[in-house]
């Protein structure tokens, strides 16, 4: 959800990462704390299938590093954004531009993925798709589970979308990358 607050109540990521846990995963839009409930069993599988043939790939090719949603990225300062995509890719150079300073990763990922659960409206899904690609990200996946389809986003307002058949490669983001859509939504 899209919010304005004054300034003087924005909370900076500071301030979020200082925050404590209380079951919910947290974001910050402009300065405003978002919360959503915990997805479901789908979701959970989903993004570890992901994550493990992402990470698979990334480690024999030495490419970069694999994030998994717990992790947070600063999209935008004063007011501050911080999003936590569910799976993230950023390259070793950029990782080693970052070194080991704050908590949170200063700037959005090369490959952001947002696995959809079923609190998710679409509006706000595509308002983190422009907040992704407008701080840096230079690819997008939005992933269905109940569809069984991807959403690959290079820019917010041309999505291209594969079904389970379809084959998603990591284009000039991770080179050589392909796999079967449906492989993310594998139960095995």
């Amino acid at each position: 959800m899209r919010m304005n607050a004054p300034r003087d109540v924005w909370i900076t990521a500071e301030q979020l990462y200082e925050m404590p846990d209380d079951g919910m995963r947290h974001e910050l839009l402009r300065g405003c704390l978002v919360a959503e409930p915990a997805p479901g069993r789908v979701h959970g599988r989903t993004i570890a299938n992901i994550a493990s043939i992402l990470k698979t790939f990334v480690k024999s090719t030495r490419s970069g590093i694999v994030y998994a949603a717990d992790t947070g990225f600063v999209l935008a300062r004063d007011p501050d954004t911080v999003r936590g995509p569910d799976v993230a890719f950023v390259t070793n150079e950029r990782e080693r531009q970052a070194g080991s300073g704050p908590p949170y990763f200063p700037g959005a990922p090369d490959l952001a993925i947002e696995v959809l659960s079923p609190s998710d409206r679409m509006n706000e899904v595509l308002g983190k798709v422009s907040d992704y690609l407008a701080a840096g990200s230079r690819l997008v996946w939005v992933v269905d589970p109940v569809r069984e389809e991807i959403h690959v986003f290079r820019s917010p307002f041309t999505p291209r979308v594969l079904a389970a058949d379809d084959s998603l490669d990591g284009e000039d983001v991770l080179p050589g990358f392909s796999v079967r859509v449906s492989e993310f939504f594998e139960s095995y």
